[in-house]
């Protein structure tokens, strides 16, 4: 779709403001959002300086084989070894690195042999040689390599009962590194001596090292208590010899312990992608549709249905009063919101579908307001969509569908009602991941 001239339409906001150019708008932002993180455009200005021993490479997310093709064009005259383990379906061509499939966001047998050959592939290296570690949002369940005791069986039983408990991503790794052989810097400290760069794509709040995938090569600051404490607050009872490793005596979890921060020295760290490159790359789409962007954050979290209810207060203001911003507006954010499945039946639903339903159960029929929310790599929550868009008719035309929008929200079903509206946004496996995009687009009403 062509979408208007900001330009000629200046002086006349309320011109060409319809249900079909605010879609538009926003596809358009989420896309150049997405478009912001793609390793072949980022990877190759990362790079260290070539190494004089070997050059291997191991990693894992969702990225990790795109990034592994983005390094072998970068470098076409290095003899490159190593693997990558990546999500089912999301493996790429590559002519000199292993690629491994395996599940995610539950571990299976693929990914637990996948980090073992990982750590195979770092162990017995020189100070000559060089460890590039391709690390993206997924990681942490693709490389599923159980501490000693620790069975794939145990990290699954834990995996699911801490994706339903509403967690965040850095309580869900704390615990991920205290049962792995490979997180937590683990994978660094196996590759001693040989350096250890990390070329990392973020997708959690705050950019932190320590919580990308789990950071398997790079200290970690948390603890055996902290683990123990994240479990206890949200009541999850672990299999006894889960429970028999976290409360080990101070003396043996002392042994245990993920390396600590100063103790890689000879690993670094890059960011090469993150959610605020993200979101300034959508903020700049924005303003070359003659809309005025407000960046509120790339590290929002909390429960995604109340996230949607503040997002529709923010737009009301937007709307009523002017305030943050006049409209024509959009107001960005990005952060990984949680869903709390609690007790009952849950449907088909993601955290953005839920923050969509949510806010527009928030807004009801107001007018000029539309929004898209979506996950980065393609897949909200374990659905085949990224994400979906609503406008002013999103209830009206669920009720017309036979669908109540609040029983819905109430089974975590939303998924199935953006379906039969066909307001699902599917791009397929994006092959990166800054986590989630959300855009709620206010247009001037004449």
């Amino acid at each position: 779709m062509v979408l208007p001239n900001p330009a000629r339409d200046a002086g006349s906001a309320s011109v060409g403001w319809n249900d079909a150019r605010a879609r538009a708008v926003l596809r358009r932002l989420f896309d150049a959002a997405v478009a912001a993180a793609d390793p072949r455009l980022v990877l190759a200005g990362h790079l260290p300086a070539k190494p004089k021993g070997r050059c291997v490479v191991v990693g894992g997310g969702k990225s990790a084989a795109l990034m592994a093709a983005a390094l072998e064009a970068a470098w076409p005259d290095v003899a490159l070894e190593g693997t990558v383990v990546t999500r089912y379906g999301h493996a790429v061509p590559t002519r000199q690195i292993e690629v491994i499939e395996a599940s995610h966001p539950v571990p299976d047998a693929a990914g637990e042999r996948g980090a073992r050959r990982l750590l195979e592939r770092v162990r017995g290296l020189s100070a000559d040689d060089l460890v590039l570690a391709l690390i993206s949002g997924g990681g942490s369940a693709l490389l599923a390599l159980g501490a000693p005791g620790i069975t794939l069986a145990d990290k699954q039983a834990v995996n699911r009962a801490l994706l339903a408990s509403g967690a965040t991503i850095g309580e869900m790794n704390t615990v991920r590194k205290h049962l792995s052989a490979i997180k937590g810097g683990r994978l660094a400290q196996a590759a001693v001596p040989a350096r250890v760069v990390t070329l990392a794509i973020s997708d959690v709040p705050g950019d932190d090292p320590a919580v990308i995938a789990s950071g398997p090569t790079v200290p970690d600051p948390t603890t055996f208590a902290d683990a123990r404490e994240i479990l206890a607050r949200y009541g999850i009872v672990p299999a006894a010899q889960v429970a028999a490793r976290l409360a080990a005596s101070d003396l043996a979890a002392a042994a245990e312990e993920t390396p600590k921060p100063g103790q890689l020295p000879h690993a670094d760290f890059r960011l090469i992608a993150t959610p605020m490159m993200a979101l300034r790359a959508a903020a700049a789409a924005a303003r070359e549709a003659g809309v005025t962007p407000l960046i509120l954050g790339d590290a929002l979290e909390g429960e995604s249905r109340e996230m949607g209810t503040v997002m529709a207060g923010l737009a009301r203001s937007v709307r009523a009063h002017g305030e943050p911003l006049a409209a024509p507006a959009v107001l960005l954010s990005g952060g990984e919101t949680t869903v709390t499945i609690g007790a009952g039946p849950a449907g088909q639903g993601g955290r953005n579908t839920e923050f969509l339903l949510g806010l527009a159960l928030a807004l009801g029929a107001t007018p000029g307001i539309w929004a898209v929310a979506g996950d980065t790599d393609g897949i909200d929550g374990t659905e085949d969509a990224a994400g979906a868009l609503v406008g002013p008719d999103t209830l009206a035309r669920a009720r017309a569908a036979g669908l109540d929008p609040r029983a819905v929200l109430a089974g975590h079903d939303s998924y199935r009602l953006f379906a039969a509206l066909d307001d699902l946004i599917r791009t397929g496996p994006t092959l990166t991941n800054v986590n989630d995009i959300r855009a709620v687009l206010i247009a001037p009403v004449a």
